[in-house]
């Protein structure tokens, strides 16, 4: 009879034992499901990320950041890392990503919203295509990048010079895809190719290898049968410095 006591008290434990341990698996496995990355973490560091990137833009720059779910089911993370994505863009309605650089190891993207009022050009007339746009024939406006069209020009001398691609209407906003930039050099074009430095002046003749615009790189050929690079001038003029 004292055996069979002992073996019950025996079972009695271990049953005991399991069910404890049962139990606590049972909170720890609640307590992970209930587990939850803290919005207002991840929305700090958007929020850090996009007053950094806003600093230097031009104009005034405000944002304002999307909600995150609260109920989401992301591992509670320590350590996040806000970037933009690939293509994101630096202004208007976009979306910032976040990782976790800690053992949880998710990203996410969350939306925000750039707002940055700053001048940008329109036509003050049509502008026929072909025609170089001079001083007069834009004008600047002043408002929301985000809200027009990628690419907008926000200076007068970014436009300055160049030619339309098509016929723009008068008011229209002026973006870069708009405009070509004529050639000073043309590939096969004979050129003059003028050394400056310090107290002198060495030039030579040569063909331009390349089209390039006024600014722009410009590979000469030398009488010489040398290859120099130089500063595309207009009137077929290569400048090299040193």
């Amino acid at each position: 009879m004292d055996e069979l006591e002992t073996i019950l008290k025996k079972g009695a434990w271990r049953v005991g034992l399991l069910v404890t341990l049962g139990s606590l698996l049972l909170a720890i496995a609640s307590h992970s499901a209930h587990a939850r990355q803290d919005p207002t973490a991840v929305k700090q560091a958007v929020d850090e990320y996009l007053r950094v990137q806003t600093r230097g833009l031009p104009g005034e720059a405000s944002f304002s950041v999307g909600p995150f779910d609260p109920n989401n089911n992301l591992l509670p993370c320590g350590l996040l890392e806000a970037f933009m994505p690939p293509g994101g863009r630096a202004f208007g309605r976009t979306h910032v990503g976040v990782r976790c650089q800690a053992e949880a190891n998710w990203q996410i993207y969350v939306p925000a919203r750039i707002r940055l009022v700053a001048d940008y050009l329109v036509a003050a007339k049509p502008l026929v295509m072909g025609e170089p746009i001079s001083s007069g024939d834009v004008v600047t406006r002043r408002g929301d990048l985000g809200e027009l069209p990628a690419g907008v020009l926000t200076s007068e001398e970014l436009a300055l010079g160049q030619t339309p691609r098509m016929t723009i209407g008068a008011g229209q906003p002026l973006r870069a895809d708009m405009l070509k930039r004529e050639a000073a050099v043309q590939a096969g074009q004979n050129v003059k190719v003028v050394s400056r430095g310090a107290g002198f002046a060495v030039s030579t003749d040569g063909q331009a290898m390349n089209n390039a615009a006024e600014g722009q790189l410009a590979r000469v050929r030398t009488s010489g049968g040398l290859t120099v690079s130089g500063v595309a001038r207009p009137g077929g003029l290569v400048e090299i410095g040193f």
